[in-house]
């Protein structure tokens, strides 16, 4: 058997925060927004497994509400859910995702993100795909507000 999820989130970008995408610090002049450490890739790639394995979202598991969830690592949070995944039956197949930001460029770190989310997930580097585009200056992403995530996850029953 396998199974599909797909998983989707945005952060503003704000002064005084640490860049945290994909489990790696960028060097940038602002960082995300959130009540964990804001890893929009790692939450979107929380949601498509939990997703996958209809189990909800991130919100559902790890609350903004729950103090203790304050500057969570999200690395963490993701290891939990893989968790989940492993426990009933399931391995990766594959996962594919796109990270929108207008700015900081991606481009030099995406190759270290894959690494670690293949650490993260068991798995091998081939598995793993991280893409980024621009928005072409359009929307938020656009206007350098926020970064946006997306991914989509095959899950392949052991």
């Amino acid at each position: 058997m396998i199974r599909i999820g797909q998983g989707f989130d945005v952060h503003q970008l704000v002064e005084g925060r640490p860049l945290i995408m994909g489990g790696i610090n960028i060097p940038y002049e602002k960082g995300l927004l959130g009540h964990s450490d804001a890893d929009v890739l790692l939450h979107t790639i929380a949601d498509a497994c939990l997703g996958a394995i209809g189990e909800g979202d991130i919100g559902k598991h790890f609350p903004d509400t729950d103090e203790a969830y304050r500057g969570a690592d999200s690395a963490e949070l993701l290891k939990h859910v893989w968790k989940l995944v492993q426990e009933r039956g399931f391995t990766l197949g594959n996962i594919d995702c796109t990270i929108m930001a207008q700015k900081p460029k991606m481009a030099p770190y995406i190759s270290e993100m894959n690494h670690r989310i293949a650490e993260l997930l068991g798995a091998e580097v081939s598995q793993v795909n991280v893409k980024a585009t621009t928005t072409e200056k359009l929307g938020f992403t656009g206007r350098e507000e926020g970064i946006a995530s997306m991914a989509v996850v095959l899950l392949v029953q052991e």
